[in-house]
């Protein structure tokens, strides 16, 4: 039996649907796989695909893989710690505590503890640390893993695109009344990802490109309400107030309406472990722009366009112009994330996948 063990499950989330991804291609070898998350942290629509994690050390038997996916401290840890099993790790980074010390510090706090805990997690992982990205292995190996192995985000690529599924008619009807250009940027409203810098960027757009520009900003700012606000002040005083759509969380294809109504992907994050919305807007057609911080230019693998993380607005914005603007210069952006896009789905997930499981493949 493999174990997958997750901080919390929900569709949606890079890391469950890592999980769902993982337990499907289990399946589909004859390996039996089951998902493990803590009471209250599972989405209430996919609750019964995962057990409660506190169950799992009476379920677990010494011949079994444990797979810890660590994004979060949390009770998941002390379970993975006393499981009787052939124990693995996959790291998906945690966000530096420094962008929360001032807005959040009881999360910056949090942060911190789950990074001291690392080293002894990845001590503890008898079957090997794993990271989801060279950026995230080069952490491991800076806590003391001697030899921590890459396993790219498994995702099941067929659901992103046009043919991935429907598409919510009420949003791709709201979005397509906007009138000009769509910058869109697909997140949680976390201060590492620069939401700060996407407000410079359109109001520059809307300076020098396209005046009836709007961006459109979707993910859940439930847990940031103070960066959320610095954000309300910031776009007042750029005068963009009014041109910023914020969508919250939501569901899959309400999100293939933004994806579908985009102008550009404009990513400014300081810090991502990998960055999955990357592919999502490259299976949709849509050039993708983004700073060159963290795994975000392993993730685009020469592909869309990098700008500085300390690039002006004003640059940034120029960029996105003449792409969107060039029909010929578009294109060659496309084809290049296309090329991307089918090497990221060319891979063999289950050779990539069989190491890590293990025990559980015998």
């Amino acid at each position: 039996m493999f174990h997958q063990l997750l901080a919390g499950f929900r569709r949606g989330d890079a890391i469950s649907e890592e999980a769902i991804r993982i337990a499907s291609l289990c399946e589909a070898h004859g390996v039996k796989c089951r998902m493990w998350a803590p009471r209250g942290c599972k989405a209430p629509d996919v609750a019964s695909m995962a057990g409660d994690a506190e169950d799992l050390p009476r379920e677990v038997s010494p011949d079994d893989t444990a797979l810890l996916h660590v994004s979060s401290s949390g009770p998941c840890d002390d379970v993975f710690c006393a499981l009787a099993c052939r124990r693995v790790i996959l790291y998906h980074n945690f966000t530096p505590p420094h962008f929360f010390e001032r807005l959040d510090p009881p999360m910056a706090a949090r942060l911190s503890a789950a990074r001291r805990r690392l080293p002894d997690l990845a001590g503890r992982a008898g079957g090997g640390a794993w990271a989801d990205s060279a950026f995230n292995a080069e952490e491991l190996v800076r806590v003391g893993c001697a030899d921590p192995k890459v396993l790219p985000l498994l995702l099941d690529t067929s659901l992103f695109g046009p043919d991935g599924g429907s598409v919510d008619s009420a949003m791709r009807e709201q979005l397509g009344g906007l009138g000009g250009d769509v910058l869109l940027f697909a997140g949680r409203f976390a201060p590492n990802k620069r939401h700060d810098k996407l407000l410079a960027i359109l109001a520059a757009y809307r300076r020098g490109i396209d005046p009836r520009a709007t961006l459109v900003l979707t993910g859940s700012a439930a847990d940031a309400p103070a960066y959320s606000a610095i954000l309300r002040a910031a776009a007042r005083d750029l005068g963009v107030e009014d041109a910023v759509f914020e969508t919250g969380l939501v569901p899959s294809d309400s999100l293939r309406a933004c994806y579908g109504a985009a102008t550009a992907f404009v990513c400014a994050s300081d810090h991502e472990g990998f960055c999955a919305p990357l592919l999502e807007a490259m299976a949709w057609r849509v050039p993708v722009f983004a700073a060159a911080a963290g795994a975000i230019p392993e993730t685009m693998d020469g592909a869309g366009v990098l700008f500085s993380p300390d690039a002006p607005p004003e640059v940034v914005a120029e960029a996105i112009g003449r792409v969107v603007r060039d029909p010929a210069l578009r294109e060659a952006v496309l084809r290049r994330q296309d090329a991307r896009l089918a090497r990221f789905r060319a891979r063999d997930e289950w050779s990539e996948l069989a190491p890590l499981a293990g025990s559980a493949v015998g």
